[in-house]
């Protein structure tokens, strides 16, 4: 399978908007689907927006492609030879969506979730046909970061795993086979990084500020080009056993919330969404600080896709 002719994006939200952008760059049919008119206005600015960063990352346009938005969960569904659920992260919630669209598509259609976490086994539970069920946990924003997980269910055929790498590598990302675990690879990574960082944070080792510098250009300028595997050879494994030997027994065993994070939710100090969380933000702040970062996205990416895989 290549890029597929009618795609369906379930749900309209933080991700949504940048995965139809991206499937329609590709000459892909996108109908958007959200269950409110506010929602799809707000998902259709957001997908100029994801539009906008693909001109800048110079993509080229597929003809055929489009994005429309549905309210209605059938039309959507109408014909879509695949279909894409990113409904919020409720294990209730996604599997009576995914009921639905069982119930309104031909029985040989693929249907991935971008759950960033959910077991695909859990939530294939009551699937009619669970061999056409597959994770594609994309990673936001989606137009941007050019990899995906693939995660196979237990009831998951080959065949539908297959066709799936074959749509990620048709629109140039990178396609990461895993097999099913919590949170999969790329959130279990971040959350062992945020939580030495939290934990660090909290002993007063460093502040905010210096926490976000070290992991920035100690940590990540290396992991941008050297993943963590090929870093070891790098070092020299005999060099990770002996810092490893007296390190990972001090390293932050916390298993629950971090007390920091638990008290700033319990003030509903979100983060950007309530302009206060790690860090204060005054008026403008935070649209300002989302747009530097867009760009530093962008600029990273044309960097990258010019360096030779190491």
């Amino acid at each position: 399978m290549t890029i597929p002719k009618t795609s369906a994006v379930i749900g309209s939200g933080t991700m949504g908007p940048g995965i139809a952008a991206l499937l329609a760059r590709y000459g892909s049919t996108v109908r958007l689907n959200d269950i409110s008119e506010e929602a799809l206005t707000r998902a259709e600015t957001a997908c100029s927006g994801a539009s906008a960063v693909l001109d800048q990352l110079q993509i080229p346009t597929v003809p055929g492609g489009s994005v429309s938005y549905e309210l209605d969960l059938t039309a959507a569904l109408d014909g879509a030879d695949f279909v894409i659920e990113a409904v919020p992260e409720t294990i209730e919630l996604k599997k009576s969506v995914l009921a639905q669209i069982e119930a309104a598509v031909a029985t040989d259609v693929v249907i991935a979730t971008n759950t960033s976490g959910i077991p695909i086994t859990d939530m294939a539970a009551s699937m009619a046909h669970p061999e056409r069920f597959i994770g594609m946990h994309w990673s936001n924003p989606p137009h941007l970061i050019p990899m995906i997980e693939v995660i196979r269910g237990d009831q998951t055929s080959t065949e539908v795993e297959t066709a799936l790498v074959e749509i990620v590598r048709a629109f140039g990302y990178e396609a990461v086979v895993e097999k099913e675990i919590p949170g999969f690879i790329e959130n279990r990574v971040l959350y062992a990084i945020m939580r030495e960082c939290l934990s660090l944070l909290e002993q007063g080792v460093a502040t905010q500020e210096d926490l976000d510098t070290c992991v920035k250009w100690g940590i990540g300028y290396k992991l941008a080009v050297i993943g963590p595997m090929r870093l070891l050879d790098m070092a020299g494994l005999d060099i990770y056993t002996s810092v490893s030997s007296y390190l990972n027994p001090d390293l932050s065993k916390e298993s629950g919330i971090s007390p920091l994070v638990r008290e700033l939710t319990e003030q509903n100090r979100l983060g950007m969404k309530t302009e206060d969380g790690m860090y204060p933000y005054g008026e403008g702040d935070v649209a300002a600080k989302r747009a530097d970062i867009l760009r530093g996205l962008v600029t990273v990416r044309k960097a990258l896709s010019e360096i030779k895989p190491v």
